[in-house]
């Protein structure tokens, strides 16, 4: 099962570079060679990608990724939970360093150390 980050960022490349190849998915992903096939089989499987080979090409391995109107839908939604769940996570991240800045000022006053010295 695909997590939202890795769909979101798989149909992004898929739909900016249809001809990249799994190597360079699994690179730009930061995931291994055979993740990068698992995940591609996953998207054609659910129908959100056609894979078109390349018969006239010298690299017989290559191949064409194209986002199906499905797909495109499926990257809208993803896009949007994605997007919603970096925004919860970047708020609980402001919260934490709110936090701590108060404990650090609080620090300061009673003399520990200076916030100066940690911005």
């Amino acid at each position: 099962m695909l997590d939202d980050e890795t769909a979101y960022k798989l149909l992004k490349l898929v739909q900016s570079d249809p001809n990249i190849s799994q190597r360079e998915i699994a690179r730009e992903l930061d995931i291994s060679l055979g993740k990068a096939n698992y995940c591609l089989k996953a998207v054609i499987e659910k129908g959100w990608v056609k894979a078109r080979n390349f018969y006239q090409s010298k690299n017989k391995k290559g191949y064409a990724y194209l986002l199906t109107k499905a797909g495109l839908r499926e990257k809208a939604s993803v896009t949007f939970r994605f997007l919603k769940y970096k925004v919860q996570e970047y708020e609980a991240l402001e919260a934490e360093i709110i936090q701590i800045r108060t404990e650090a000022e609080s620090l300061e006053q009673d003399g520990a150390m200076s916030t100066d010295d940690v911005r």
